[in-house]
């Protein structure tokens, strides 16, 4: 029994000395200045964040746009190559609206009314477009509750789909013999209105549009944190296409479009 004990004595003081030997034994002392490191490393990354730098590898966002003549949604992939400046690419999917487009009410038979119409409406014409660019720090945040200020330019193709605007006519004031007819023919003929066919009609006669598209724009991110984007963004848009687009029956067709835009901005930084 004795010799058990004095063998546990002498191991345990073996253990001890080790212990007081090693260097990276965890002792109060080493915790406490882990704990320190630790505190001035997240110290310094609130200084950063609060100077407004941008200290991620990367961002993911998505976008609801609406435009000075349409509406649409996007998806920005970014990576950074400083602390203030981002390669960020771009897509999106709109649909663009002619200026004179108004939507009325269908024709009315026995007091009902019908599905409504834009009337004159010759093409619906949706865009998908793919850009590349950068995003450049301005200014940054003066505190959590502050706004980083954001430069944005970007350019790439768009390849734009003109698909023609199907309404559902009769030749007939009391809606017999319904049947499907387009812009400008229901004017020419003097056909009865009923109502837009729909957004599946016309597919199978789309035609493509490519062409150049480019973009500037002022980016508000008011998000609390940087790893959180929550961010405005308020710019103009030029695209150019290398065939005229048809939109509306008797008004001009064209190439070139400009427009301007508001973007609410949502995602993470990693």
């Amino acid at each position: 029994m004795k010799k058990i004990v004095l063998s546990l004595l002498m191991g345990l003081a073996i253990l001890t000395a080790t212990a007081q030997n090693n260097p990276n034994a965890k002792s109060p002392t080493y915790k406490e200045d882990k704990k320190k490191e630790r505190r001035e490393r997240i110290n310094a990354l609130i200084k950063l964040e609060e100077e407004g730098e941008i200290i991620f590898n990367k961002h993911s966002i998505f976008g609801v746009k609406l435009a000075t003549d349409g509406y649409g949604i996007s998806y920005e992939f970014g990576r950074f190559k400083s602390n203030r400046v981002a390669n960020i690419f771009q897509f999106e999917l709109n649909e663009k609206k002619h200026p004179k487009e108004k939507r009325t009410t269908g024709a009315q038979f026995n007091g009902f009314s019908f599905n409504s119409v834009i009337y004159g409406k010759e093409n619906n014409f949706y865009q998908f477009k793919m850009g590349m660019g950068q995003q450049r720090v301005i200014g940054g945040k003066d505190n959590k509750n502050g706004v980083a200020v954001m430069g944005i330019y970007s350019g790439g193709i768009s390849l734009g789909l003109q698909k023609p605007y199907i309404v559902n006519v009769s030749k007939s004031p009391n809606g017999g013999d319904q049947f499907r007819s387009t812009y400008p023919t229901i004017i020419d003929s003097n056909y009865y209105e009923i109502g837009a066919a729909g957004f599946t009609r016309g597919w199978d006669k789309v035609k493509l549009k490519p062409g150049l598209q480019a973009k500037a724009a002022m980016r508000f991110d008011y998000g609390r944190f940087n790893e959180t984007v929550a961010a405005i963004e308020v710019g103009v848009n030029a695209e150019y296409y290398f065939s005229k687009v048809a939109q509306m029956a008797y008004n001009k067709d064209k190439n070139f479009f400009f427009n301007g835009y508001i973007t609410l901005l949502f995602g993470r930084r990693k």
